[in-house]
């Protein structure tokens, strides 16, 4: 499927023009037949299963395209290739307002919420972009240490590490030593004194590894991830907020899925997927094997919401 969605999408890399704003805000629509979008990854497939079960169900025919980078399948939402996409809402606000005012643009995202998709929506409407509901997920990015050393040390938040004056060596992406949300930002709002960044890339196998064998105190993952326990891991809680508003929405085309159709069908996912929902959700699918269609009916099942 992967194939035949380059192929979609090669002619569309750029989407459409916003010289002629009033052409892409036409009325909210609601076609019978919808594509859906993944990223690619885990959760992202995930998701868009979810959606496609639930709108299937609904009465909508539904077909799944799966294009790994935002840059081609964010044109293809705002053009009709694509109708539907799960998104990241600070992520996706501040990709947005790169792509409209330019890569050095003043962020947008918040760890405020409200804030966030306020801008979010901005940017998106001229775009013939209509951004849903936040449901109660948020994949945002977290610090785990291993249960050992935070019950040694009693630290269950990013305040208490702050105030045990520890040194820490943080398993990160090499970016974190420039990025506001990482050692620049733990640092900051939290005073914790990180002496290194290891670059072991962001929740890395190899990553997880250094924390656990004692190499580094923290690592750098994201508040989904499934795999913390198999290493012996736990996250502290971001207790000042630090961390960016990445709560799940899904973006449609407005003139073909804006419709109230298309956004109560997914409202009804909002209203019970949860964080840890997710997470347990990814576990079975990248540690015990099983196919994100199959988890994504057995989930919507369990919660009612599929017959």
């Amino acid at each position: 499927m992967l194939t035949g969605a380059l192929f979609l999408l090669a002619g569309c890399a750029t989407g459409p023009s916003l010289e002629n704003r009033g052409s892409v805000t036409a009325p909210p629509g609601d076609s019978r037949h919808l594509v859906i979008g993944s990223a690619g990854f885990t959760e992202s497939d995930l998701l868009a299963q979810m959606y496609a079960l639930l709108l299937k169900q609904a009465g909508y025919k539904t077909s799944m395209i799966t294009v790994a980078n935002r840059e081609l399948y964010e044109p293809a939402l705002e053009s009709g290739q694509i109708d539907v996409v799960p998104e990241y809402a600070a992520t996706f606000a501040d990709w947005l307002n790169a792509k409209t005012h330019g890569a050095d643009a003043r962020p947008v995202g918040s760890p405020d919420l409200g804030t966030t998709m306020t801008a979010l929506r901005d940017l998106a409407t001229p775009r013939g972009l209509t951004v849903l509901e936040p449901g109660k997920a948020v994949d945002q990015n977290a610090f785990a240490v291993s249960a050992a050393y935070a019950r040694e040390h009693h630290l269950g938040t990013l305040g208490d590490l702050g105030r045990s004056g520890l040194k820490v060596r943080l398993a990160a992406g090499d970016e974190c030593v420039q990025r506001p949300y990482c050692e620049p930002g733990l640092k900051k709002t939290y005073g914790i004194d990180v002496v290194a960044v290891d670059p072991k890339g962001v929740g890395t196998t190899q990553a997880k590894q250094a924390v656990q064998s004692g190499r580094d105190q923290m690592v750098l993952t994201t508040t989904t991830d499934a795999t913390l326990d198999e290493f012996g891991l736990v996250l502290l809680e971001d207790d000042k907020h630090l961390q960016n508003a990445d709560y799940i929405v899904p973006v449609v085309n407005r003139s073909r899925a804006g419709g109230e159709g298309v956004t109560k069908v997914l409202g009804k996912l909002n209203d019970v997927l949860t964080t840890a929902d997710l997470a347990s959700l990814n576990r079975q699918v990248d540690s015990w094997r099983r196919l994100p269609e199959d988890v994504a009916r057995t989930y919507l099942r369990d919660k009612g919401l599929l017959a």
